[in-house]
């Protein structure tokens, strides 16, 4: 398990404490631009608690994983946990260095906060929809 990372089943509390943990192992700038992503996918998604997965932190709904993200040296990324929400806004994600699963953010561009509601609340349709 990843320091710092919550046991599944863990309460939202620990989850919560555990994400924390994990956000004061960045660096300032890396832990600002995350802060402000963790807020975002939170106000987006009403009563999901914190957690992780894959060794990284995670929004979750129930048992399942809504959204994870992380931070690296040059971007911190958003993993929306499915195929379909990458389609849905691959026109959206055409500025961004976009992979399979996983969406970078530049460290010094401003996080589209609109565009991540937006991912956030269509990964919780399709999650409903399952």
């Amino acid at each position: 398990m990843t320091p710092g990372a919550a046991p599944r089943g863990a309460s939202a509390g620990q989850g919560r404490r555990a994400v924390d943990a994990y956000m004061k192992t960045l660096t300032l700038e890396a832990r600002r631009r995350l802060e402000k992503l963790r807020a975002t996918i939170l106000a987006a998604a009403p009563g999901a608690v914190e957690g992780f997965s894959y060794g990284v932190p995670a929004i979750r709904v129930g048992d399942k994983a809504v959204v994870c993200y992380a931070a690296a040296k040059a971007h911190y990324s958003l993993f929306p946990m499915s195929g379909g929400v990458m389609k849905t806004f691959a026109s959206d994600l055409k500025p961004f260095d976009v992979s399979k699963g996983t969406i970078r953010f530049p460290m010094d561009k401003a996080l589209p906060v609109r565009l991540v509601r937006r991912i956030v609340k269509a990964r919780l349709i399709e999650l409903r929809g399952k």
